[in-house]
């Protein structure tokens, strides 16, 4: 669905409060459509990513992963990572070989 949030669940590392909101966060901006909301749609907005955040964690949690208090590990809440080889070029960008 939206390919910039990460799995969350871990059995190397518990995610942080912050990458689950951030995911809760990445959510709600596909569902809505909106990058960020008007004012007038400001509470909506923030009180469905609260909501999908508290699930996600009991989530987790019954799966047997944890989450622990912290901020977002990645900058500015992105999961992008951008992968390239040796050369420096992406990986997306490398021709499949036949």
């Amino acid at each position: 669905m939206c390919r910039s949030i990460r799995t969350l669940r871990s059995s190397a590392e518990p995610a942080t409060t912050g990458e689950v909101h951030a995911a809760a966060r990445q959510y709600v901006r596909k569902v809505s459509g909106f990058r960020e909301p008007s004012a007038r749609n400001e509470a909506a907005f923030q009180a469905a990513i609260d909501e999908i955040a508290a699930v996600s964690e009991r989530l987790i949690v019954a799966l047997g992963g944890g989450v622990e208090d912290g901020p977002d590990r990645k900058p500015h809440g992105h999961a992008h990572v951008d992968r390239r080889d040796a050369a420096g070029i992406p990986e997306a960008s490398r021709a499949i070989p036949a």
